[in-house]
């Protein structure tokens, strides 16, 4: 029985590790579980326009749960979802209160959104998507990647304020950020050595040593029910649909859910050494089609667009490689719905040092890309440029990809432009 499951997870006990998927899992979910917090602060402002927001926690518990089963069973890959920040603040700032549409209006175009995800990802479509990327660029996507989470890492730790710049010297020697620091050290530390499960060890070390400094909250209760998340359920109307600016919502919706889930994946298993040599990656339509679905079921509980996070970058740096780490990933969502205040309370000193090092991992696909030959380096420079600096992964994406056109479509020209030139001649 037990062999058959993990099969159907795509482990092989021949090839895989249990205890390093284990591992894995529980390491990719204690850098995602920030989000079961920002949930309800980030749909906050939508309270007073009857939105219920103590049913979010629940539902983004649940979203993620669906969601992250999907990329274990169909899809066999250590990937983790939940609700994606770049997509909740388009749902809230931009649809409902700048716009002025009601929550539900969000919803439905989220639920439409999901489903053309699937159309796409069943059809021809999915592998015109992925082969329009040329292979320099998916690893330009991967050090790009990794730039952008390692940035995350500095800014959660309070080192960086506004993301770019350093703070204060006083915030600097903060006990939280001489514990991220330290945090810093101890994973490059236990990376360096190959230590197995060093960046879950790290977290557990950081975790605790924050209890004497007040950084690590300690929560009045362990265990707490969770609120019904009934008023969040399939909150659909299909009225919306003929609305003009409808489908402009719902096509800018499904562009960042692309292209944010192409390049999330892309990087993180070129990083990883799973790529073929003609640029293809294995299971790469499964994996879409998990995100596309989460999608649908995360609609359906009442959140904002589900995707594929780029923090299972961490789970990958533990050497997660099958749906066994998708699960565990799963399971301890279920757990945090029970046990919300323990998880809650690891603090950001402990989690943004993993953060860093699994960026580090990423940049290292550096070394595919010709940096020698400008027609490839100079788009994928921009790529990883832009990715950083402005924080979305879909404008990196973008970037490198019309530079890219631009460039060889220009070579080309004028190659072509020399040759009949001396025929002429």
């Amino acid at each position: 029985m037990k062999e058959k499951l993990l099969s159907l997870l795509g482990f092989s006990l021949q090839r895989d590790n249990l205890k390093t998927e284990i591992i894995s899992g529980i390491t990719t979910f204690i850098t995602m579980v920030y989000i079961l917090a920002l949930m309800p602060a980030m749909f906050a402002p939508l309270a007073d326009y009857g939105f219920p927001v103590h049913a979010l926690f629940t539902a983004t518990a649940l979203s993620a749960i669906v969601g992250t089963l999907f990329m274990a069973f169909i899809a066999k890959r250590p990937f983790g979802l939940a609700p994606g920040l770049t997509l909740n603040t388009f749902f809230v700032e931009t649809v409902c209160l700048a716009l002025g549409y009601p929550w539900q209006f969000a919803i439905t175009a989220v639920l439409i959104e999901g489903l053309l995800f699937v159309l796409i990802c069943v059809s021809n479509m999915r592998q015109v998507i992925f082969e329009m990327v040329p292979t320099p660029l998916k690893y330009a996507f991967a050090a790009g990647i990794g730039f952008f989470i390692a940035m995350i890492g500095f800014k959660n730790s309070g080192i960086l304020a506004e993301g770019t710049i350093f703070n204060h010297m006083e915030t600097l020697v903060s006990p939280t950020s001489l514990l991220f620091l330290l945090g810093l050290l101890l994973t490059g530390l236990f990376t360096v050595i190959r230590i197995k499960g060093g960046l879950l060890l790290s977290i557990i070390i950081i975790t605790l040593l924050g209890l004497p400094f007040g950084i690590t909250a300690v929560p009045d209760k362990l265990i707490t029910l969770p609120p019904s998340p009934a008023p969040l359920l399939c909150q659909f109307s299909l009225d919306y649909l003929f609305h003009p600016d409808f489908w402009v919502v719902v096509m800018t919706m499904l562009f960042f859910d692309v292209f944010d889930t192409l390049g999330t994946v892309v990087g993180v298993m070129a990083s990883s050494g799973i790529i073929r040599k003609n640029g293809r990656i294995p299971h790469m339509r499964s994996i879409m089609l998990s995100d596309a679905l989460a999608t649908v079921s995360g609609a359906c509980l009442g959140c904002s667009t589900v995707t594929t996070y780029v923090e299972s970058a961490t789970g990958f740096a533990e050497g997660g490689r099958t749906g066994v780490s998708a699960l565990v990933t799963a399971l301890c969502f279920a757990l945090s719905l029970v046990f919300s205040p323990l998880f809650l309370a690891i603090p950001a000193a402990a989690t943004s040092p993993i953060m860093v090092v699994a960026g580090f991992f990423l940049f290292g696909v550096v070394r595919h890309i010709k940096l020698t030959y400008n027609l490839e380096a100079m788009p994928a420079f921009l790529s990883i440029l832009l990715m950083t600096i402005t924080g979305s992964i879909s404008d990196g994406i973008l970037t490198g990809l019309i530079s890219y056109i631009i460039l060889s479509y220009t070579y080309n020209f004028m190659g072509k432009l020399k040759k009949s030139k001396r025929i002429s001649q």
